[in-house]
């Protein structure tokens, strides 16, 4: 029986979410399986990967093939490595203690450069949040000064229409005493 290590796809449409599983290579992609090494989660950024790097090594031993993309998720997480340090430990290339501290090393290594690219992009996302706020405080401050301008503008014009209605007052009030003086004249 073949066995390979892939991908079975769970997750609702448009939001994968991979379980990574040893199972016989013909079995459906989403069917049975020989057992669960662990999940996949691409939506994540950085992706969130959760390995059980033993069972893992433990099958590349036993002849597991990985799929190209379960490959990748095996590199990354340092399972590959095991299997190759493991397999110079047998021949005595080196000792179980010497490969235990190279791949101490690298699991290191590479949990330091993940923390960095978190790092990064939570101040990317701190960036992007002050500019965001500092352009809706700017958008707000105008709209604030053309608010006061167009309540200015409306007061000017309401004491341009009491004035007006003063001084029409004033002119109503003399114009009987202008028409008295102009009869007045003409007798």
């Amino acid at each position: 029986m073949p066995v390979k290590i892939r991908l079975q796809r769970h997750g609702k449409k448009g939001k994968p979410f991979f379980w990574i599983v040893a199972a016989d290579s013909r079995a459906k992609r989403d069917g049975k399986f020989l057992e669960k090494l662990g999940t996949y989660n691409p939506n994540t950024n950085p992706a969130t990967i959760d390995l059980n790097l033993d069972n893992a090594v433990q099958w590349l031993h036993n002849g597991a093939q990985p799929s190209d993309t379960a490959r990748a998720i095996l590199s990354y997480k340092g399972a590959l490595l095991k299997h190759h340090l493991d397999g110079g430990v047998r021949k005595g290339a080196l000792t179980q203690e010497q490969a235990d501290a190279k791949l101490a090393a690298w699991l290191e290594e590479k949990a330091n450069k993940v923390n960095a690219k978190k790092d990064g992009l939570s101040k990317e996302q701190a960036k992007a949040k002050a500019e965001a706020l500092k352009a809706e405080k700017a958008a707000n401050e105008k709209r604030i000064a053309a608010l006061a301008e167009a309540e200015a503008a409306k007061v000017a014009e309401e004491t341009a229409e009491e004035v007006s209605e003063e001084v029409s007052d004033v002119v109503a009030e003399d114009a009987p005493a202008t028409e008295e003086t102009n009869e007045q004249t003409e007798a």
